[in-house]
């Protein structure tokens, strides 16, 4: 074990003791100071209540909202193609022309995160205008104000099914063990009640509870975004500090539940509320398609470059290493021809017809894509969606045409009672049908008697319809003198009931 000089730990518990005082805020009341000015006020350079989550404001919405859109890449790739058209060397058609997309596009999104952000303004602006009561020293009692006018030291009462305006430090409450019971649902999505107390020994349960007679100083740690630590003393005028923690601090969001009215002092407000610091503030977001897109598109404008050097470079040089002027040149009205750079440009445009032509031509005599039963390959009838086979990630298919080939093949029908299989089925479906009446009979014969019997050779031929009529299966064979017909191009033979 290390041994150290006492003035060593004494000189360091002093930094020590600084650096905690550092991360301290002394608070009071406002009762004292009401009716006063601003700088007189010793809680002035605490935040108010009003909380504000839009993202824009009037003067720095355009700027702000172009920022958001160019990190779209696919924005950036167009915008720079509307500016290369200015250029007289390389521009593709008028420039005028090329900004009316861009500019569309850019103006949507602007219209629509506009409307957005009005929304949540709209939102905040009725959060704010929440009514609350605040104790009044000029109205002795507790007066119906709003959110936004919430200051950081004063005393707010809140009562059952309400929702905390702000943190409270709870000093006072109507349960005669001093007992407030919250619900957190909107904070932590916990429904299940929690309990919160009075602060030990300074205000007790009791119907005369004044807050004027609140003349102690709250010391408690900073702001901060935990929201399951806090810590804090109450120092009395006689120099006694009684601590409070977690359990005596009513939190931004939450609802007061089971209890009559619970008094607080205020000691975060607005944005230094603990829910608001887990908030985050507004931000843009960005959905896994786009920021995949972003990449495609960085992708894909490194690739495009790089085949634009390639190809202007190698270009240029075989035009210089051509004797004359090649005959397949035409030269404009006053004899001149086009610069390597613009030729250069132009073929840029002309290999992706080429290249497109070559796709079409490999995916037309791919083996992998011959059928030999039709003796037919792949066909391709459009040349500027080759492309979209590239995208295709997944293939949905159901069972047709997987068992059956897709070829429909006539079994039987049944013309007004007369049955018609087809000639080459007629064997086989007898055999079918003789094993079928024999398990008829096996599993569905009922008990026969002698007068069920004899019931049964008496039963008319009409009554034999009936029951067929209710699900019985007809038993039938080919008759030999059975008139043979055609239908579906197919040889049919007759099959009628027995008789």
């Amino acid at each position: 074990m290390k041994w150290r000089n006492p003035v060593d730990l004494v000189r360091d518990a002093l930094r020590g003791q600084r650096a905690r005082d550092k991360d301290l805020r002394n608070l009071v009341s406002n009762l004292p100071y009401e009716g006063l000015e601003k700088s007189k006020q010793p809680n002035r350079h605490f935040p108010g209540n009003a909380i504000k989550t839009t993202k824009y404001t009037l003067l720095l919405f355009i700027p702000v909202n172009l920022f958001e859109q160019f990190h779209r890449m696919a924005n950036l790739y167009f915008v720079g193609l509307a500016i290369l058209n200015f250029v007289p060397v390389v521009n593709a058609f008028q420039p005028e022309v090329a900004l009316i997309p861009i500019c569309a596009i850019l103006s949507l999104t602007a219209l629509k995160d506009a409307w957005e952000d009005f929304r949540r303004y709209q939102s905040d602006r009725k959060l704010n205008n929440t009514p609350c009561l605040i104790y009044s020293r000029k109205e002795v009692g507790f007066i119906e104000r709003c959110w936004k006018d919430v200051r950081v030291g004063d005393f707010v009462k809140v009562v059952c099914n309400e929702i905390v305006p702000a943190d409270l430090l709870l000093l006072y409450t109507a349960d005669p063990d001093g007992v407030c019971l919250i619900e957190t649902a909107n904070l932590d999505g916990e429904s299940n009640l929690k309990q919160r107390r009075v602060v030990p020994g300074l205000c007790i349960s009791d119907p005369r509870f004044e807050p004027e007679s609140f003349n102690g100083i709250v010391v408690c740690e900073k702001p901060n975004n935990n929201l399951n630590h806090f810590k804090c003393y109450v120092e009395r005028p006689d120099e006694e500090k009684v601590g409070a923690g977690l359990e005596s601090l009513l939190l931004r969001g939450c609802t007061v539940r089971n209890t009559d009215h619970a008094v607080g002092f205020v000691v975060y407000a607005g944005h230094e509320t603990k829910s608001m610091l887990n908030n985050g503030g507004p931000r843009y977001k960005r959905s896994r398609l786009e920021r995949r897109l972003n990449v495609d598109v960085i992708f894909c404008v490194i690739l495009l470059f790089a085949m634009c050097i390639v190809a202007a470079v190698g270009h240029c040089l075989w035009l210089q290493a051509v004797p004359g002027v090649p005959p397949y040149l035409v030269p404009d009205s006053a004899g001149r021809l086009d610069s390597p750079a613009l030729s250069g440009f132009y073929m840029f445009f002309t290999m992706i017809i080429l290249l497109q032509i070559g796709q079409i031509f490999f995916i037309t005599n791919d083996i992998d894509l011959y059928d030999e039963g039709t003796d037919s390959g792949m066909q391709c009838k459009a040349l500027n969606i080759t492309e979209d086979l590239g995208q295709v990630q997944y293939i949905f298919s159901d069972k047709t045409g997987t068992l059956t080939e897709n070829k429909m093949v006539f079994r039987r029908c049944s013309i007004m009672g007369v049955e018609y299989p087809h000639k080459e089925n007629a064997i086989r479906l007898n055999v079918l049908e003789e094993a079928e009446s024999e398990e008829e009979i096996i599993f569905n014969q009922p008990p026969r008697t002698g007068w069920s019997m004899d019931f049964e050779n008496s039963e008319p031929e009409g009554r034999h319809h009936h029951h067929h009529h209710h699900g019985s299966r007809r038993k039938s064979k080919v008759s030999g003198q059975g008139q043979k017909d055609v239908a579906f191009s197919s040889p049919l033979v007759r099959r009628s009931k027995r008789s």
